[in-house]
């Protein structure tokens, strides 16, 4: 192990010293559109939209692409292309039989989905994976830091086999398929664990196992990676995590807003550790942030995924977050700083224009940077406040900043009221807390960064209430719903079924 450390460590010196030259955006992404129609012209799919006639237009393709192949959904993409797959026909969104399928319910859906998974996905996803490796030479980290342990809190690697395919938590599968030397050296909690398939009884075999190891990275989303620390500093009786992994350097997180958790993990920790945000889903590894300081996540454009962006606003997006007609969108090299896009992707996994559901908005359009900041259909406006999560987010930061307290969940939802409208929060939090002073601090925060929702206060939105709650309930609420797990994340805005599905479930408790 130290040996193969070594070499790490080496690699990353030298890279160091050399920088490879890159092309631009615009050459990576069209090269990659290409290649997708290439590799997707013979499909089902590709057939019956015509790739063949558009990789011989000798003018303007890329137009053509936009024109002629429609915005997908989950829905639609299943019903009319992804079934099949399951069914297991071969060829029919990208070359090939679907071997895996990630399982995905999200935080605004019941049911769970069923995204394929090819073998140039595992690849893409991989190559993602070495490009942050090697990116974190831009970062003040201790050489030494590489050659300990990655403790990886996904989902279970022990995939269910249902006839010719199988399927699990997206994290799984690239578990599953990571490079056989990085897993019997470097990769915690170890196969054995990992291929337990309850998140509960994972949880406790870490805990135990916890003192065996030597950790140096900690990957996993923020909620869950903060149970697993306090679980560990609890039973352990430490001042913080660091007095039993002292060489842990680098937290690696992506799922949601790391800002309202951001004070309780510098708790937990003794020593300095950098916070790197990645952006993944189980429909594939886009980015992740490369340089300190920096907020902004780097998108990955030459792994086999195209990016377009559609403006998120009323003229491209109705109430229920749904795209309005076929509105025009936007390459990586059209894009603008400071305007909220829903991401539309084509991948290498036979998603074709697919709305993934993220908002996004570019802190830096030359480098590719974007901060997400919230989804297609999770964002209150019911009267026009346009209060996205990002801005829910901040609300939540300023508390625990102010109050010295650690709001570990929290969902927000409107509702009528008095001929007008209100919003109420539902706040987790284990600490003495004023709910006045919460709602307070929250007013205030959204008055002071959102001028919409400043003038509908004033207005239309007629209150806002708070309701504290243990942290408990809503982790036991994920349980009630099936959706208990290290992959899964509470949802920052309630609405419509699931609104009324929580409230059933808190008037019951």
């Amino acid at each position: 192990m130290a040996l193969l450390g070594n070499l790490i460590s080496r690699s990353l010196r030298i890279r160091r010293q050399f920088r490879i030259k890159v092309a631009s955006p615009q050459v990576y992404q069209m090269r990659t559109l290409r290649y997708l129609l290439e590799r997707g012209q013979y499909t089902a799919f590709g057939k019956h939209y015509g790739f063949d006639t558009m990789l011989s237009e000798s003018l303007d393709w890329e137009k053509v692409f936009r024109e002629k192949v429609p915005f997908h959904n989950y829905n639609s993409m299943f019903a009319q292309w992804w079934h099949k797959c399951l069914e297991g026909q071969e060829n029919v969104t990208w070359p090939g039989r679907v071997k895996y399928f990630a399982l995905s319910s999200g935080t605004s859906e019941s049911a769970s989905k069923h995204i394929p998974v090819t073998q140039d996905m595992i690849r893409s996803t991989k190559k993602v994976g070495f490009k942050q490796f090697y990116s974190m030479t831009n970062f003040n980290i201790p050489s030494g830091t590489f050659e300990k342990g990655v403790l990886m809190l996904g989902g279970s690697t022990s995939l269910m086999k249902q006839g010719d395919y199988y399927e699990g938590d997206m994290s799984g599968i690239s578990a599953k398929n990571m490079p056989r030397f990085l897993s019997n050296f470097f990769y915690k909690p170890g196969q054995k664990i990992s291929r337990n398939p309850q998140w509960e009884e994972r949880i406790k075999l870490i805990i135990e196992n916890a003192p065996k190891w030597d950790v140096g990275i900690l990957c996993g989303v923020p909620a869950w990676a903060q149970i697993v620390l306090e679980e560990i500093v609890k039973t352990y009786k430490l001042n913080t995590i660091h007095d039993m992994w002292p060489n842990l350097r680098i937290y690696i997180h992506g799922g949601v807003a790391f800002e309202p958790y951001r004070e309780n993990f510098k708790k937990l920790f003794g020593q300095p550790v950098n916070f790197i945000e990645t952006y993944m889903a189980s429909e594939g590894s886009f980015g992740f942030q490369a340089r300190p300081g920096v907020p902004g996540i780097k998108l990955v454009l030459n792994a086999g995924i195209l990016f377009e962006f559609v403006p998120f606003d009323e003229a491209h997006f109705d109430d229920k977050g749904e795209l309005i007609g076929h509105p025009r969108t936007y390459f990586i090299h059209e894009v603008q700083p400071d305007i909220s896009y829903a991401v539309l992707l084509s991948t290498c996994a036979g998603a074709w224009r697919y709305l993934i559901g993220d908002v996004v908005r570019f802190t830096d359009v030359k480098e590719h940077e974007i901060v997400i900041v919230g989804r297609t259909k999770q964002f209150l406006s019911l009267c026009g406040e346009h209060t996205s999560v990002d801005n829910l987010n901040k609300a939540i930061d300023e508390v625990n900043r102010q109050l010295k307290v650690q709001i570990k969940e929290f969902t927000v939802a409107g509702f009528p009221y008095q001929n007008l409208f209100a919003h109420k929060w539902f706040i987790g939090c284990d600490d003495p807390v004023d709910a006045a002073a919460v709602r307070t601090i929250v007013d205030e925060t959204l008055c002071k960064i959102n001028d919409d929702y400043a003038v509908e206060r004033t207005s239309a939105l007629k209150e806002v209430f708070v309701e504290v709650l243990p942290t408990a309930v809503f982790i036991d609420y994920l349980r009630h719903t099936g959706k208990f797990g290290a992959m899964n994340k509470f949802p920052r805005v309630m609405k419509g079924k699931q609104l009324e599905e929580w409230e059933q479930f808190l008037d019951e408790k």
